[in-house]
């Protein structure tokens, strides 16, 4: 599924109240990384990640990695800090316009 721009900027005003609950350290986009983004798109749909600044790649690198590994689609890049999403098909939180 392919997130158009109307459905990006719905999105990204969820995106507003978040925290980030997902952050990237010094070794990058690892195996716990991965299963912890995972658990967390079942779990919520949306989430905000950050990349902490000893982390050897950059946030935009972070979050194509994550989505390729997930299968999510990025949201938002600003900074250090991206918001991705994934579908929940079995149970559907968030209602895309």
């Amino acid at each position: 599924m392919q997130l158009n721009g109307k459905q990006r900027a719905y999105l990204r005003s969820l995106a507003n109240t978040l925290d980030a609950t997902l952050f990237v350290g010094k070794d990058g986009v690892t195996a716990n990384t991965r299963k912890e983004a995972y658990d967390l798109l079942q779990a919520r749909e949306l989430i905000k990640c950050a990349v902490q600044q000893n982390a050897p790649l950059t946030a935009r690198e972070a979050s194509d990695e994550l989505c390729a590994l997930t299968g999510a689609q990025p949201v938002q890049v600003i900074g250090r800090r991206f918001t991705i999403y994934r579908k929940n098909d079995k149970e559907p939180r968030i209602q895309l316009p």
